[in-house]
């Protein structure tokens, strides 16, 4: 099934796609919202990111051809995590951080380039949704069945800022920077799909999920163990290699193969 949180002009609201049409909820799906009986058509909808997130979980290089890129902004990124580790060998544990839950952006909205950055670059990224509160996770299995959905998100990130302040949280929490939806798919097998980064329609990042280091099972299970994961959180699984810079302008596309395509417009922050 598919849920979307959105907003016909009267606030936000959940609801079910059905075909053409939305069946409103009284609630979150994931804590319990039941279908009201109020039906509207899907068409003319404001689509709002699909979560409420208490917070955005996100791992860095977990994908083996992301880990292993010498190339551009990857290398980069694979320096920051090297200060960050003090040159040490990469862990074989997910490396965690968190973004903030004000950057949230609807499907649609634009992504905003702030003054303060002079590189931001996209990450598509497939994104679970926590279904129930969950803490030291047993197995893989328990993790599992913590997950309520799958989505899109971009974890968009000022490069040059989290390169200055070599850590993560204010390089991908700037406002806008994470576009998430445009729905949560609740009957999505994440073992082996594609995933693609597309700039201005030409695809820059293509993988399979089946490259991923630690699969979402396993990421949930891993972060369990450190804190309590809520229904609504959010987490980012990583991203393939191919990343690059966002200009004014642009168009950034996140497509998985059943899921759909999650779309944002580039602009400038207003001053």
């Amino acid at each position: 099934m598919r849920f979307v949180r959105c907003d016909a002009g009267a606030g936000p609201c959940w609801a079910r796609i059905d075909g053409e049409a939305v069946r409103v909820l009284s609630g979150a799906p994931y804590a319990g919202g039941q279908e009201t009986g109020e039906v509207r058509m899907l068409r003319g909808l404001s689509l709002l990111p699909p979560a409420e997130p208490s917070k955005l979980l996100c791992v860095g290089l977990n994908y083996k051809d992301h880990r292993d890129d010498e190339r551009g902004s990857d290398r980069i990124l694979a320096d920051i995590i090297a200060a960050n580790m003090k040159d040490a060998p990469p862990t074989r544990e997910p490396i965690l951080f968190l973004k903030a839950p004000s950057a949230l952006l609807a499907p649609g909205a634009p992504i905003m380039l702030p003054p303060e950055a002079s590189r931001v670059d996209y990450e598509a990224e497939l994104a679970v949704v926590i279904g129930r509160r969950i803490r030291r996770a047993r197995d893989r299995a328990e993790a599992a069945a913590a997950i309520f959905g799958y989505t899109m998100a971009n974890d968009v990130s000022a490069r040059d800022v989290q390169e200055r302040d070599v850590q993560w949280m204010r390089a991908k929490s700037f406002d806008s920077f994470c576009p998430l939806g445009p729905w949560i798919e609740t009957e999505f097998d994440p073992a082996d799909r594609r995933i693609e980064g597309l700039l201005n329609g030409s695809a820059r990042q293509v993988a399979s999920t089946r490259f991923l280091i630690a699969d979402p099972a396993e990421l949930v299970r891993f972060a369990s163990q450190a804190m309590t994961l809520e229904p609504g959180d959010v987490f980012l699984t990583g991203t393939p290699s191919g990343l690059g810079g966002l200009r004014p302008g642009d168009v950034f596309t996140v497509r998985i193969e059943g899921l759909g395509e999650l779309t944002n417009p580039v602009v400038t922050e207003p001053a």
